[in-house]
C-alpha cells in the first residue's frame, strides 16, 4: 500500500517533470524498500597504526546504563541535559572498549571485556577480535587495567582458559585486592560477587602458572610500560605504549561518561571505590594529555575510544580520531 507520504513524493516529482515538459516520460519511482531493515553493524572493530605498533580497537558491546543516577558530584537533571546537549540518546548508551597491541614482536590484548558476566549486550570481544584477523591463542600477553568484571570477564569460560596461550598480567595491588578471601569476607554484600567473579576469571591461569602480577610503573614488553592510575580500584593500571615518538595512554576507565566528565573531570562515578582518588588521578591524567598530546584509548569511551584530550575553558574536551583505512 501506498503510503500517503509516498503518494505526495510521487505527485511532487511528476508535477516537476511536467514543468520540464517531460510529462510524456515514463516514470519508474520506487515507493518501498524491497528489502526489510536489518537492524544490525559490523562487527565493532577499528585498526590503525601507532608508529610501527599496530593498535586493534576492540568492541566488546554497549550497554545501557543509568548514569544520571551514577554521577557523583552532579545531579541527574544536570546529567540529562548535558547528555542531551551532546545528542547522547536516551538512555545512554555506554561503550566497552579493548585494545590489542601488535608490536611485531608480541600480540598483547589490554583488558578482555565482560564475558558472560553481564549480560546478552556484552561479551563480544573474541567474536571481534577473530572478525579482525586474529586468533585467541595468538594472543601472547593480557594487561588488565583493573579486575572488574567488564573488563576481566573474558578471560575464562566455562573455568577454561579463552586465551591458551597468554601470559595474564596485572598490578600486585589489584591482584592482591580482589583475590584476598579476608577482603571477599568483609565486602558488603552487593559486593561480593565482584570478588567472586574476578577470583574465576584468573583461576585457571593461575594453576597454569600464566598469572604474573607487578609491581610499580615499570616496562612490561619493550614499548609498554605500566602506569599507576589509582582510585577507580585500589590497583587501576593504565599502560603508555610507545613506539618512535609516537605515544598512546590505555587509560581504563579514567572516565566513564564523556559527556559529562571531560568538561567537569571533578565528577566521579558510583563504581570509583576512591572518588576522591579517582578524581585526582582524573584531573593529573587529563592535564598530562593535553599538554603532551599523548593518543588516548578508553575502555568507556565512545568506540573506538580513541582520539585526543584539549583544553576547553576550565575543563576539557575529546577529539576522536578521525577514520582511517591502512593500505
Amino acid at each position: 500500500m501506498k503510503t500517503r507520504h509516498a503518494l505526495f513524493t510521487r505527485a511532487f516529482m511528476m508535477a516537476a517533470l511536467l514543468i520540464a515538459g517531460i510529462a510524456g516520460a515514463t516514470l519508474s519511482i520506487p515507493v518501498s524498500a524491497s528489502a526489510p531493515m536489518l537492524k544490525t553493524t559490523a562487527p565493532g572493530w577499528y585498526r590503525m597504526m601507532l608508529g610501527r605498533f599496530e593498535v586493534t580497537a576492540l568492541s566488546d558491546g554497549t550497554q545501557t546504563m543509568p548514569v544520571q543516577k551514577l554521577l557523583i558530584g552532579r545531579s541527574p537533571d544536570q546529567t540529562r541535559q548535558a547528555l542531551a546537549a551532546a545528542f547522547q540518546p536516551r538512555p545512554y548508551q555506554m561503550s566497552f572498549n579493548a585494545f590489542l597491541v601488535n608490536t611485531g614482536h608480541k600480540l598483547i590484548l589490554i583488558d578482555t571485556g565482560a564475558g558472560q558476566l553481564l549480560g546478552k549486550h556484552l561479551g563480544e570481544l573474541v567474536e571481534r577480535l577473530e572478525a579482525s584477523g586474529y586468533r585467541p591463542d595468538q594472543v601472547d600477553e593480557i594487561f588488565m587495567t583493573h579486575m572488574h568484571p567488564d573488563h576481566i570477564g573474558g578471560l575464562a569460560a566455562h573455568g577454561e582458559r579463552v586465551f591458551p596461550n597468554a601470559m595474564v598480567r596485572v598490578s600486585q595491588r589489584e591482584a592482591d585486592y580482589w583475590l584476598s578471601q579476608a577482603n571477599m569476607d568483609k565486602a558488603a554484600p552487593d559486593q561480593k560477587a565482584f570478588f567472586r567473579d574476578a577470583q574465576a576469571a584468573v583461576a585457571p591461569y593461575i594453576h597454569a602458572g600464566h598469572f604474573k602480577p607487578f609491581s610499580g610503573n615499570v616496562e612490561l614488553s619493550p614499548g609498554i610500560s605500566a602506569v599507576a592510575l589509582p582510585g577507580h580500584t585500589p590497583g587501576h593500571a593504565g599502560y603508555m605504549v610507545e613506539s618512535g615518538d609516537h605515544k598512546m595512554l590505555v587509560w581504563g576507565d579514567v572516565i566513564h561518561v564523556p559527556a559529562v566528565q571531560f568538561a567537569d573531570p571533578a565528577v566521579s562515578i558510583d563504581f570509583d571505590s576512591n572518588p576522591a582518588q579517582a578524581r585526582a588521578t582524573r584531573e593529573r591524567v587529563l592535564a598530562d594529555a593535553a599538554r603532551n598530546g599523548w593518543l588516548i584509548a578508553g575502555a568507556h569511551l565512545p568506540f573506538p575510544g580513541l582520539g585526543h584530550v584539549v583544553n576547553d575553558g576550565s575543563g576539557y574536551r575529546w577529539l576522536p580520531v578521525s577514520y582511517t583505512e591502512i593500505r
